[in-house]
């Protein structure tokens, strides 16, 4: 049985997403730690399956709905990427630096990145969190639902690490 049943009935559509939304959205901002990306995704993720409510069974919508929703956030990471990586390339069209200088930089660059990938996945996370999206600890703490003093913690598992890697190829 497919959601048509929904699009005939409004009502039955907005019940689905009363049940839904608020755990979507949780699974969202836990993902992206951005309550208004999180909003933003939620909606387009209704709104795909408003648009395909032909294929997509009643059983089925929940995980439909949690999949449009993480291939969405993963689009929105990679769209980021793009753009810091374009802005990078842009800073460095127009510098003053020698060619080896710009050389160090950019092998420093590759060597933090592979860093991070290998960082445990707590570690990144906090990290990440708190360098990239610049939340304050008290922030990852909240959305991530851990004390302060376990981000503090991880923070500074994952900065030794970093240092200890990156020092030792660099």
């Amino acid at each position: 049985m497919s959601l048509k049943t929904l699009s005939n009935h409004h009502k039955n559509f907005q019940n689905l997403y009363d049940e839904l939304a608020g755990s979507l959205y949780n699974y969202l901002y836990y993902k992206t730690g951005d309550k208004d990306l999180a909003e933003d995704i939620l909606q387009d993720s209704f709104i795909k399956l408003w648009n395909n409510l032909e294929k997509v069974e009643v059983k089925k919508a929940k995980s439909y709905l949690f999949t449009v929703a993480n291939n969405n956030f993963l689009n929105h990471v990679a769209h980021k990427k793009v753009v810091l990586r374009y802005a990078s390339a842009l800073k460095h069209s127009y510098s003053n630096e020698t060619p080896e200088y710009v050389l160090e930089e950019k092998e420093f660059e590759q060597k933090l990145q592979a860093a991070i990938a290998n960082l445990p996945v707590k570690q990144r996370e906090v990290f990440l969190l708190n360098r990239i999206d610049k939340l304050k600890y008290k922030e990852i703490a909240d959305v991530l639902n851990l004390s302060v003093k376990a981000v503090e913690k991880r923070m500074s598992a994952a900065l030794k690490y970093l240092r200890t890697h990156i020092k030792g190829k660099f």
